[in-house]
């Protein structure tokens, strides 16, 4: 870690606020790709075996449902909820790292 400069206003490097905007980005276009692979890769027959398909497109997910109510290559709960987090964390973090660049700015 560096030690930051003595006036804010004049840093002319990115902050922390920033590397957490772009951290959390990445978690969000790792978590998509997840769910994309799982529906488009490792699913890719099930259209041609299912009777009851469920497509969603955000995030990706290609479901069969049974007679019982249970889906087949349906996305993880965990990768659902890291693909909402990230994408409201980079996003609400983004806006304020563009505010206090703006006022920084003034």
């Amino acid at each position: 870690m560096t030690t930051p400069p003595t006036d804010s206003r004049t840093a002319p490097r990115p902050t922390a606020l920033w590397g957490v905007c772009l951290a959390s980005s990445g978690v969000f276009l790792v978590s998509w790709a997840l769910c994309w692979v799982n529906a488009y890769v490792v699913h890719d027959d099930l259209p041609n075996t299912c009777g009851d398909l469920r497509r969603q497109s955000f995030p990706p997910e290609v479901a069969c449902a049974s007679a019982d109510g249970t889906l087949t290559g349906a996305n993880a709960g965990w990768t659902e909820a890291l693909f909402f987090a990230s994408l409201v964390v980079s996003v609400l973090l983004t806006g304020m790292a563009l505010a206090l660049a703006a006022v920084r700015r003034k």
